[in-house]
């Protein structure tokens, strides 16, 4: 039996665009180059300090993704990328596939998406310990399935007890929270006038959020008045925070298959 392997997924423009906004300098292709050689030097500290035996990079494509089909104000608030970033990417990308890191980024599918579906078929095969390098929330519903969330800019791990005491609810519930209070970030509606200790207070009395709905049918309250009237928002809201499992990814274990240069 070989020995277990240590997947390491990393939010790519997680680091990338945290690194780019640190500067005030307005937007340039200066600022852009200066922000990326910044990044790679994360890269490089991440996977020294994780030391895997198989690396995701993964980043958004870009563009529309099955999110907006489902609900066109999707990230409507949230602003473009700076075009001098946007820009300099792809050079950024032939840089860290030359370092031997991977990078998968699919059309109409973000990068939460790519993480998601690589960690549960490393995880569902039995092939050791993953860790996702990542600020995102979304992304900490995979400690769920036995995943761990590495902060790189806090230095600090993310597990089923740091979720909770974060959020108020164990990670397998997370997505119903963001559902039911909203992401402002992403532009995912939520129930009006819920918010993260509401939202946590319900799933934590009913254990999730089917259950919440259901109980709604009762609830002679404005909130329950409110999670019937907004039913429909609420199961958008739902598919929008779901996080896809299924993609092809067109690469395999051996691509992703990591020795330290």
């Amino acid at each position: 039996m070989s020995k277990p392997g240590k997947l390491l997924a990393i939010d790519g423009l997680n680091i990338v665009r945290r690194v780019y906004e640190a500067s005030p300098e307005p937007d340039s292709d200066l600022k852009a180059g200066i922000a990326l050689r910044h990044a790679f030097s994360s890269f490089r500290n991440v996977l020294e300090v994780h030391a895997p035996t198989h690396v995701l990079a993964a980043f958004d494509y870009g563009g529309p993704n099955w999110r907006h089909e489902l609900y066109p104000r999707y990230r409507e608030g949230r602003a473009a990328m700076p075009a001098p970033l946007r820009e300099a990417l792809p050079e950024f990308h032939e840089r860290l596939r030359k370092a031997g890191v991977q990078v998968v980024s699919l059309p109409g599918v973000e990068a939460d998406d790519v993480i998601a579906t690589g960690v549960m078929r490393w995880l569902n095969e039995g092939r050791g310990e993953a860790i996702v390098a990542t600020t995102d929330k979304d992304l900490h519903v995979l400690i769920a399935h036995g995943a761990l969330v590495w902060d790189h800019f806090k230095n600090e791990w993310h597990d089923d007890a740091w979720v909770r005491a974060r959020f108020g609810v164990a990670p397998e519930l997370l997505h119903d929270l963001l559902s039911l209070m909203g992401d402002p970030t992403d532009g995912v509606p939520g129930v009006s006038k819920i918010g993260m200790k509401t939202a946590a207070r319900l799933l934590n009395a009913y254990g999730s959020l089917d259950a919440v709905v259901a109980g709604a049918g009762i609830l002679k309250t404005p909130l329950g008045e409110r999670l019937r009237a907004e039913r429909e928002i609420l199961e958008i809201s739902r598919r929008l925070v779901h996080l896809r499992t299924d993609l092809r990814l067109g690469v395999s274990w051996n691509m992703l298959a990591w020795e330290a240069h």
